[in-house]
């Protein structure tokens, strides 16, 4: 993977003063006990999510279940449902959702500091307005059907790819990418795709294309499958990785154009090798899950009120920090009112708009200004 400049060294490192920031303040616990206590955190938060739903699993049989399939152990013969239950529907399920609050969470840091906006999130350069139009068109016009099951993810997949070329074209400048002009870009061309969503199901009104609209506008973990997951698990560790190798330069990238570049940043490369990570990063998971909302943009907030404003801190924490988030704001979408099934974009919304004003409203947090 192509290497992005790493910030150099400045004779009196100054505060990373991101979006939302205030201050050089930070949490006194040492990064690696935060880590640990994340991990179990997480650890713990899976092994229920995997055992609860319509039909429980106390958390020792979900242990001897998933032991007993990942060394080829074996079952009784009155076990095979549960069995099936816990490894075929649920573990994947749940995999899907910690990789994907994980990439959100880390994503949404990067495009903060890409755009140097306090509201961007994973969503605002139009990614998952063109996935869930390439997904409806797709489903309604039975293309790719050589796919097979993996059609509609693949459509969605082109469609993600095919705004941020767009969005990228259309941003591109004499000095680079713009913050103000991408974003800008990707609100436009969010509001131009689900404008073709609408004319497709407004031509095609059957049952099929508004259920596929209203999966990939508010997103779920249902059609989770152990093959859905290879190429966004890719996608995610990736990404996450680079982005935190990349901490000190988002580090210098969030003081300014100027500031980066008497520091010996590189933005212009910089920015432009942060747009290709992220969006294949967000593309990939939009792919399998549709759009969830507010993950990207609420956790890197919350995790810098914890940690401190260093992306290499931010970076470490936000991932796990969303992923604990996701596995439950999951089970509750298919627990709450079981047998059916809420949007898991629903959930994240209802969490995520409190918890925004909260901060909006709180003193000596700044949402990119006084």
């Amino acid at each position: 993977m192509r290497s992005f400049p790493a910030a150099a060294p400045p004779a009196a490192e100054p505060h990373p003063a991101g979006p939302g920031t205030e201050g050089p303040r930070s949490t006194a616990w040492p990064l690696p006990l935060i880590v640990v206590l994340l991990v179990c955190v997480l650890g713990a938060s899976v092994l229920l999510a995997i055992g609860l739903g319509a039909a429980a699993v106390p958390p020792g049989e979900t242990l001897r279940y998933l032991w007993a399939a990942l060394t080829g152990g074996s079952i009784k013969a009155d076990e095979v449902t549960a069995y099936q239950i816990i490894w075929q529907v649920r573990t994947p399920r749940v995999i899907l959702a910690v990789l994907v609050g994980a990439g959100l969470s880390a994503v949404g840091v990067a495009i903060q500091a890409m755009v140097r906006n306090a509201l961007a999130d994973p969503f605002v350069l139009g990614v998952s307005s063109g996935a869930s139009a390439g997904a409806v068109a797709v489903s309604v016009s039975g293309a790719l059907t050589v796919l097979g099951i993996y059609a509609v993810s693949a459509g969605a997949f082109l469609g993600a790819l095919l705004v941020s070329a767009l969005v990228y074209l259309a941003s591109r400048g004499a000095g680079g990418l713009m913050p103000l002009r991408l974003v800008l870009t990707g609100v436009a061309m969010a509001f131009g795709f689900q404008a073709v969503m609408s004319v497709i199901v407004y031509f095609v009104p059957d049952g099929e294309a508004t259920s596929t609209v209203l999966f990939w506008s508010m997103g779920g973990f249902g059609a989770a499958t152990w093959g859905s997951l290879p190429v966004v698990t890719a996608a995610v560790v990736v990404s996450a990785v680079v982005l935190r190798r990349l901490g000190r330069s988002l580090d210098v990238l969030a003081l300014g154009d100027e500031t980066s570049l008497s520091l010996g940043v590189d933005t212009a490369r910089l920015r432009r090798g942060l747009f290709v990570l992220t969006s294949l990063a967000t593309g990939a998971m939009v792919a399998v899950s549709g759009a969830i909302g507010f993950v990207g943009l609420v956790m890197p907030h919350l995790v810098r009120l914890w940690v401190g404003a260093a992306h290499v801190r931010v970076l470490t924490i936000a991932p796990l920090v969303g992923a604990i988030f996701m596995v439950w704001a999951d089970l509750v979408a298919r627990t709450l009112v079981a047998p059916r099934e809420l949007p898991i974009g629903a959930i994240t919304a209802l969490v995520g708009v409190p918890v925004f004003v909260t901060l909006l409203r709180r003193r000596g947090y700044l949402f990119g200004g006084r």
